[in-house]
């Protein structure tokens, strides 16, 4: 079975394939100055394209990580996911507090879906 790197950069591609699975990288936003809300919403439009591009969409997610710089922004994200989350196939989900790379970015998700 051949893997498929979609968008191959200097260190990391942002999504690959391999069978009938699509792994995103973490996602980020590309406007850092946007709140929790903004970057997620940013960040969420992002994961509909690349899932697109590999042949699925949000209703055939397996499994998500989120990483928040701070928990207590929880209730924005989940504001702007849950009008976003397909309500008919809720994936499992982690969501944690962590320091980013950027202390602009206030939230990257990452993403495991079949096709």
């Amino acid at each position: 079975m051949n893997i498929i790197r979609h968008n191959p950069q200097k260190i990391l591609s942002d999504a690959s394939e391999f069978g009938n699975l699509v792994f995103t990288g973490g996602n980020v936003a590309e406007d850092l100055s946007q709140d929790t809300r903004g970057q997620t919403e940013q960040i969420l439009k992002a994961i509909d394209t690349l899932l697109a591009r590999a042949g699925t969409s949000k209703s055939r997610i397996l499994s998500v990580n989120i990483w928040l710089t701070d928990i207590r922004n929880r209730d924005q994200m989940n504001a702007v996911w849950s009008a976003w989350v397909d309500p008919a196939n809720l994936p499992p989900r982690a969501t944690v507090e962590a320091k980013l790379a950027d202390p602009r970015m206030l939230i990257e998700i990452s993403i495991v879906a079949a096709k």
